[in-house]
């Protein structure tokens, strides 16, 4: 028998972390601890409420198998109790975890995706008035990626105020859903002419078809459309890459499933995170050592993340120590 334990908690940012759909103040988790033979897993989600999760119901959905947990279940007998999401992400993340520590043999070796020494990570600007904006991206000295939110007021201004505070840095820009298709087209020559390396989700997921014979001049990433393998069926044609995120996925198992199916799809690959702590981004940083892109910043915006947790250098991710995860 295992002990199960499922706590949440509340980490405080730095600042405000502002996006098209709102701004947090704080990251909420809800976390999975697995105790058996002297061996601890542990394991992270984020309920996220643009996919109508909060942490009472993530909360509940672990209750709801916590017994299932406890007897034993195995990662891949996840699927058929939890949904995609975060509970099942924070449970499998946390049978990884265990499983490594009891076997003695560690996640990259069972998996051949090694956490790489250090990972480039995206940055990410916040929407602000593009003064600054600007001051912010300026501030990121050193960075080789910087993600730029936006929503639909004046995206063109702030963008320009970014790239002329760092104009050697790569750009992402994130709309998270907030542009019209006509807004997304007009975009198109500033879009190249400010050398941005792709837009992530422009429109509202379920409005894909609207790219239907859409030749972007940048590339399109999903996704708030992108959470499963089973989705790239429907973006095909549509998208040139994906953004594979565990508390989409329900967990390292189906986002290495993900990532294996977009590589096949001819799809390039990001590996992005929610705003969260370094527990969420341990396992994430295995499939970062096979993506294109890693957006992984999520606990630079805390005032204190858990002990033990990631670095940062020169814009570039130090793992965690070993033994914290894997």
């Amino acid at each position: 028998m295992r002990n199960v334990r499922i706590r949440s908690d509340t980490f405080p940012l730095a600042a405000p972390f502002v996006i098209a759909r709102g701004s947090k103040t704080a990251a909420e988790v809800v976390a999975v601890e697995l105790r058996e033979g002297g061996a601890v897993g542990r394991g992270e989600g984020v309920p996220y409420a643009r996919y109508g999760e909060s942490v009472a119901s993530v909360e509940a959905q672990l209750r709801a198998v916590e017994a299932a947990l406890g007897a034993g279940i195995a990662r891949d007998e996840l699927a058929a109790l939890l949904p995609p999401g975060a509970a099942r992400n924070a449970a499998d993340c946390a049978l990884w975890d265990l499983e490594a520590k009891l076997s003695g043999i560690g996640v990259d070796e069972r998996i051949g995706l090694a956490a790489p020494s250090s990972t480039a990570t995206a940055l990410t600007v916040g929407i602000d008035t593009p003064e600054r904006m600007a001051q912010a991206a300026a501030a990121l000295l050193g960075a080789d990626l910087i993600k730029v939110k936006v929503d639909a007021d004046a995206p063109d201004l702030a963008l320009t105020a970014v790239r002329a505070a760092a104009p050697k840095a790569r750009l992402i820009v994130d709309p998270n859903e907030s542009w019209t298709f006509d807004l997304l087209e007009r975009m198109q020559p500033l879009l190249l002419a400010l050398r941005i390396e792709f837009v992530e989700q422009p429109l509202p997921a379920g409005e894909d078809e609207m790219l239907d014979g859409f030749a972007p001049r940048v590339p399109i990433c999903a996704d708030e459309s992108c959470h499963v393998a089973g989705d790239l069926e429907r973006l095909a044609g549509r998208y040139g890459l994906v953004n594979i995120k565990l508390d989409k996925t329900g967990g390292l198992t189906e986002a290495l499933v993900l990532l294996d199916c977009a590589r096949r799809r001819g799809f390039g690959v990001m590996v992005g995170c929610m705003i969260c702590t370094s527990l969420s981004i341990a396992p994430a940083l295995r499939i970062a050592a096979a993506a294109d892109y890693a957006d992984l910043d999520g606990p630079l915006w805390l005032k204190q993340d858990r002990n033990g947790g990631i670095g940062l250098d020169a814009g570039r991710i130090i793992p965690p120590p070993p033994g914290f995860w894997g």
